[in-house]
């Protein structure tokens, strides 16, 4: 079976800011950025890989790499991908913990 690709869009609250935006410029080390955007990317080609409901819609997209980042997001359909925030390890705990208000405006 062939992968499908998917549409990746980002949550952006009512206030315009945008969670996962803030997260992954606030990394500090390029690489760490670059290995989630080609993480992402991925995504995008249809290979979600390591990644587990933590529960309300919303999945974990585990990445092994530093400090064990990362990546939340919904999905609407098969077909499109909604970026919501980004953690690591330490944070897992507050990050599944969060609400995210439906509708969903998206960038």
């Amino acid at each position: 079976m062939e992968a499908q690709e998917k549409t990746i869009l980002t949550y952006v609250r009512a206030n315009g800011s945008i969670p996962f935006n803030e997260w992954l410029n606030s990394l500090k080390d390029r690489k760490t950025r670059a290995i989630i955007r080609a993480r992402i990317n991925r995504v995008r080609l249809g290979n979600l890989g390591d990644c587990k409901s933590v529960g309300e819609g919303v999945t974990e997209l585990r990445i092994r790499f530093g400090a064990g980042y990362r990546v939340y997001f919904g999905q609407e359909g098969d077909t499109i991908i909604i970026l919501l925030s980004g953690g690591d390890k330490s944070s897992q705990d507050q990050e599944e913990k969060m609400r995210f208000p439906v509708p969903l405006l998206f960038l």
